[in-house]
């Protein structure tokens, strides 16, 4: 098998091949699912951007559809986009997970995040219509 795939590689069609966008395109693209992998482990949830993740997740989908649908069909490009398609749709469960299955809230209740971290704007504006008035005015 080794062989045969020598003598391939040194083949006219090996070299039209690894020359062409069929090859470097996904080559390129797998910056992509190796980001998506690495966040799996290593990014926090609290800092998952929920519509950037599902905007890749179906940018994988319809570039999986196109890399089977070209001719020829582009296996490396089909496999990049499966590999990102599910690291995003993974990401996205433990983003909804997070946010509105109760994640953040078992969190906070194991001491690992602070109960509210940061005022919101809204308890700031209201802070500020206070401090308004109850202002002295006039002389």
């Amino acid at each position: 098998m080794a062989s045969a795939f020598m003598q391939w590689a040194k083949s006219p069609k090996a070299r039209e091949y690894f020359f062409s966008t069929h090859f470097w395109g996904p080559v390129a693209n797998w910056g992509l699912p190796i980001a998506a992998m690495s966040d799996l482990v290593g990014k926090d949830e609290e800092f998952i951007s929920g519509s950037m993740t599902t905007t890749l997740a179906c940018y994988s989908m319809v570039f999986m559809r196109f890399a089977w649908r070209v001719q020829p069909r582009n296996y490396l490009l089909f496999a990049c986009h499966a590999t990102n398609a599910t690291a995003q749709l993974m990401q996205d469960a433990r983003f909804v997970n997070y946010w509105y299955m109760g994640g953040r809230e078992k969190k906070i209740q194991a001491g690992l995040l602070p109960a509210d971290p940061q005022p919101s704007t809204e308890s700031k504006v209201v802070e500020a219509v206070k401090k308004v008035d109850t202002t002295p005015t006039g002389a």
